[in-house]
Formats: C-alpha cells, structure tokens, sequence
C-alpha cells in the first residue's frame, strides 16, 4: 500500500457533543472538520457488556488531517470525547489516497 499524504478521522459522538471533538481535534493540530448528523443502533447485550446505555441521537465529525497528526488527534479525541466521557465517542481514521480542493492541490494535466 501506498503512503498516503491525509487520514480521514471519523468521530462517533453523542449528539450534542460535536464542539468537544472539535475543539479537542483543534488541540492536536486539525484545522476544521464536518459534523453529520445520525442515529446509532444497538443490542441491550452490547449495553449490558460495556455497561453503559446508548443514545440513539449521534453525531459524526469527520476531519480530514495530515497523515503524521493522525496519531496526535485520535489520542485527544479519546481523552476527551472517548468512552469514558459524557460524549461516549468511538473515534477511527481511514487512509485518503486522494483529495481535491484542498489548498496546495495542484491539477494533474490529463
């Protein structure tokens, strides 16, 4: 697999929780993400073996990062907003092997 340049880091919070995610993202070094809103599905045996309850109202903020922050970012997003907080987020990054209308992008002649 090819080195990629940005990771796309996914945060799954409670809803409500979005400012934290991005506010602790911006602590580590991420310039801005995009929330979408969702609804999250469970089994009361996953409730019941992590012993938490699940909200079904979740918000989702994706934040696109330069590969070397990727690191940096996951570890604050699960300090701050992780399971252990009121946002109760699962957070997980994805490789981007390619992006376009980010500052610096320059057209490839076809």
């Amino acid at each position: 697999m090819a080195d990629t340049k940005y990771e796309a880091v996914f945060c799954v919070v409670n809803a409500g929780f979005s400012d934290n995610v991005m506010f602790a993202a911006r602590k580590a070094g991420a310039a801005g993400g995009t929330i979408i809103k969702g609804r999250g599905t469970t089994s009361t045996q996953a409730e019941e073996m992590f012993n938490i309850t699940i909200q079904p109202e979740k918000e989702i903020v994706i934040i696109l990062v330069p590969a070397e922050a990727k690191d940096d970012v996951l570890h604050m997003l699960y300090s701050k907003a992780g399971l252990e907080s009121e946002a109760n987020g699962i957070a997980f990054s994805v490789p981007v092997t390619k992006a376009v209308g980010l500052s610096g992008f320059a057209k490839k002649e076809q």
